[in-house]
């Protein structure tokens, strides 16, 4: 079983990817930002870390911690956001390791992949064992997140500022040039034969894929 990171701008078409190959491989897919949600729910050692750091008063009537009050707080504080990361990064990743343990139990789990907008920047590639890139020239994503998201200009390029630059990924990942698809379907096949010869686990890499990218 391989455990894949996966990553690349906001709007790069990761979702749409992970939903492909989901329906083709016996695989276990989760998304960071989901379970950073999960991690502050009540009763969660983050839930209790948090409160701790920042008070009763992030929390709303119904126990749950309050989202918009807690982001006021940090904005007023930015020492707190360093603090706060340091509760919710380990709790994921945590998270992921007891999913890893329960899917290598299973047996019939293939690829355990984590979608992670800052997966390079959380330090990911310490714990998985291939990362990849998924890339979409930026006037592509700006058009995406405009159209499907509703997002304004502001708002996208705060979003797209926030994180790598294309050229920072480059500097990580090896890149290559097809139609995304032709890389799937062709990885699809490879790794069906992989299972049926059992010549290993190791994914293989079709020349020349757009969108794709390995540490």
């Amino acid at each position: 079983m391989r455990f894949i990171g996966i990553t690349g701008g906001v709007g790069a078409g990761k979702t749409e990817i992970l939903k492909y190959i989901g329906q083709h491989y016996k695989c276990e897919i989760y998304l960071a930002d989901e379970i950073g949600h999960k991690v502050k729910e009540p009763g969660t050692e983050g839930y209790h870390a948090l409160v701790a750091l920042m008070g009763d008063g992030i929390l709303a009537p119904d126990g749950q911690i309050d989202k918009p009050v807690m982001a006021a707080k940090i904005f007023a504080d930015p020492t707190l956001l360093e603090q706060v990361n340091a509760i919710i990064h380990p709790a994921v990743k945590k998270y992921l390791a007891d999913r890893l343990a329960e899917a290598k139990n299973k047996g019939d789990v293939e690829l355990f992949f984590v979608e992670a907008a800052l997966l390079i920047e959380s330090g990911y590639e310490h714990i998985v064992d291939e990362m990849w890139y998924i890339y979409a020239r930026e006037d592509v994503r700006r058009r995406r997140l405009s159209e499907s998201r509703g997002y304004t200009p502001e708002k996208i390029e705060k979003i797209i500022a926030s994180q790598l630059s294309e050229e920072e990924f480059r500097q990580l990942f090896r890149i290559f040039r097809l139609p995304v698809i032709s890389w799937m379907r062709e990885l699809c096949a490879g790794w069906g034969n992989l299972r049926k010869t059992g010549a290993g686990d190791r994914l293989p890499y079709p020349a020349g894929t757009e969108g794709f990218q390995q540490l």
